[in-house]
């Protein structure tokens, strides 16, 4: 029976998974030391494959780097030992909700959500440091072994940050290598049809746009739109107030599409066509006589006579030919054809029919300008707006909601899964709920946050917040009741969260040789789990390795003395007690599972294993294979 994996999937499975999905020919099969085959990259066919595009090296190629990039990029495919363990007694709503606060190191967390989350975020909204020389980043030391990385890779109070000072010789190197590593992972996380939408400020925007390029490719720049966050201030550098800073937009794929709610078309529908509605525009261009000879005719009403000439200065958007074609499919429509429509020239007809398959779901939407509406706020704005929820200054300068709200408006996906990796005050969460509440839809968020601790003489630590992570689980707390409040016929509004804290792993460290180990030693590893750790923390360890959303249901019972947890009725059922029943199995097979897990010391035999075999295959009518693949120990 196949145990659940203790680390993380490596970036590099993904990564081959997805070329073998592409090219599955360039692969062969090779057997491992443990006999196992496995796919293996034959570059020798791969080089075939892609023809002149393939290349060794090249005197001068196009490439942006940096000290440190290599290793950041290894540090984004390289598995890790840790855990996510939920702390319901610090959520609201537990039960119900879908919204997840997670507590830990970004980079650490976005690969323990890969399996779970893989293909399925809609949209990613992050503010990470600026790097204006007193930002604090994560010290990722990359060429240190896994030992040193702990011990040194922490200030002096053992957090995993530090300062990034303009003194530091890899100032830019080090926060270019901080941000590739966490956007080679995050991308995976994003649908096909999905976006990230970055904020950041002159002092790394070509750098970070640079690093898009490579991440997402070029070919998936979407724009760099300019936000206004303060008035312009005097006894500046230069002479010039620097007021903008900047949202730089990377789609997946050219799948997405950003649009927003245009003004609402009319359309009339007529006794001539019951059944069709239409609606009207200009059939005129502006475009002269000269540059556009074939459009300048005269256009006759077939019914009246009544003759249109075409401006010199502005042609008929037509030829006479197609004005034929036209006519006989009903798209012309001349004055005096219907009453209500005052009209002086002939107009084109078109069907809605025609403008819902075109546009399909942005229907009724228009592009987007990289000019923002004036209603959003400035830097200001967010700061009042955390103030007013506080009733003091407890976080300087957010980013306002309205900003955050209009990008969830442009992705125009009312269940859209959001992900904020830098989240700070948790805006993101306030944005998506005032938005929920004000068309009824179910966005669902995950906000990540380091708890970096706040100073000691600042408000907020004064007011008894010690950490971000404490402000932004308030906020989201505070914000959601109001909301609530403000919006009574909102019933289903999901204003709750689970909080859940990056760990080290559940599993006792046995990554040594027995003979390194005394008999009283060993028998302590007969359980190999933490004795710390509860049920739930197994449970949803479990559920993050075998790609099991964070946020599904949870049900349990209590049989023959033993727990039973059902994860969103049979995705995932889990017994982590002593002595596993028959009827216990009974009780998990009726929950028609697709997936069971069972701790391994439940089992002190092996022939109570190939007994759980039979049972699985008798009762869920399974064959040996499909329990070998079902049902995991831990």
């Amino acid at each position: 029976m196949e145990h659940i994996q203790k680390t993380t999937t490596s970036h590099t499975d993904f990564n081959i998974e997805g070329l073998y999905k592409l090219c599955p020919s360039a692969f062969t099969e090779v057997q491992g030391s443990d006999g196992k085959l496995t796919k293996k990259v034959d570059f020798a066919k791969l080089r075939e494959l892609l023809g002149d595009f393939a290349f060794d090296d090249a005197p001068e190629v196009y490439d942006f780097t940096w000290v440190g990039k290599r290793a950041a990029m290894r540090e984004a495919a390289a598995p890790i030992r840790k855990t996510l363990r939920p702390c319901p007694e610090e959520s609201v709503d537990w039960d119900n909700t879908q919204n997840l606060y997670i507590e830990g190191d970004n980079l650490e967390v976005l690969k323990l959500l890969q399996n779970s989350y893989m293909g399925k975020v809609k949209m990613i909204y992050i503010d990470p440091p600026y790097n204006t020389g007193n930002d604090f980043v994560y010290h990722d030391d990359f060429a240190q072994s896994s030992d040193e990385y702990d011990e040194a890779n922490r200030d002096e109070e053992g957090n995993r940050y530090r300062k990034n000072t303009d003194s530091n010789g890899r100032f830019h190197s080090d926060w270019c290598s901080m941000m590739y590593a966490r956007l080679m992972v995050a991308r995976t996380l994003l649908k096909d049809d999905g976006a990230i939408f970055i904020s950041i400020d002159d002092n790394e925007q070509r750098n970070l746009k640079n690093i898009c390029d490579e991440v997402f490719g070029q070919v998936n720049f979407v724009a760099l739109i300019p936000w206004r966050k303060r008035t312009a201030k005097s006894d500046v550098p230069f002479g010039v107030s620097q007021d903008y800073e900047w949202i730089l937009i990377y789609a997946k794929s050219q799948s997405f599409v950003a649009s927003i709610e245009g003004k609402e078309r009319k359309y009339h529908t007529t006794p001539d066509f019951p059944n069709r509605p239409w609606r009207v525009h200009d059939l005129t261009k502006q475009t002269t006589a000269s540059e556009r000879p074939n459009s300048y005719f005269t256009i006759i009403n077939p019914k009246t006579g009544d003759k249109y000439p075409a401006n010199p200065n502005r042609t008929w958007a037509i030829t006479e030919e197609t004005f034929e074609e036209y006519y006989k499919q009903d798209r012309i429509v001349f004055p005096g054809d219907y009453d209500f429509l005052k009209i002086a020239k002939p107009v084109l007809r078109y069907w809605k029919e025609d403008d819902v398959k075109k546009a399909g779901e942005a229907f009724g939407r228009v592009a987007v300008s990289t000019k923002l509406p004036d209603e959003i706020g400035m830097s200001q704005d967010g700061t009042k707006e955390v103030t007013d929820i506080f009733n003091g200054k407890i976080f300087s300068f957010p980013k306002p909601s309205s900003l955050i709200k209009f990008f969830l408006k442009i992705a125009h996906d009312s269940d859209a899964l959001i992900v904020d990796f830098f989240s700070g005050s948790a805006t993101t969460a306030q944005a998506a709920m005032q938005l929920n509440a004000e068309d009824e839809g179910n966005r669902k968020y995950i906000l990540v946050q380091l708890p970096e601790e706040t100073s000691k003489d600042s408000e907020a630590y004064k007011a008894g917040y010690k950490n971000i992570c404490e402000i932004g689980k308030e906020r989201i707390r505070r914000a959601g009741k109001k909301i609530k409040e403000e919006n009574p016929d909102a019933k289903d509004l999901d204003i709750g969260f689970r909080v859940f804290k990056c760990d080290e792993s559940n599993y006792k460290d046995v990554a040594f040789s027995p003979k390194d180990y005394s008999q009283e030693e060993l028998d302590m590893f007969v359980d190999n789990i933490k004795d710390d750790r509860s049920d739930l923390d197994l449970l949803f360890d479990c559920m993050l390795r075998w790609g099991v959303e964070l946020s599904m249901p949870l049900k349990s019972s209590k049989v023959d003395g033993c727990t039973i947890h059902n994860v969103d009725d049979g995705n995932l059922v889990a017994c982590f007690d002593g002595v596993v029943t028959e009827k216990v199995i009974d009780t998990i097979a009726a929950m028609s599972p697709v997936r069971v897990v069972f701790r391994d010391s439940s089992f002190t035999e092996a022939a109570a294993k190939m007994n759980l075999f039979e049972l699985f295959k008798q009762k869920c009518n399974w064959t040996e294979e499909d329990v070998r693949k079902n049902v995991r120990v831990i």
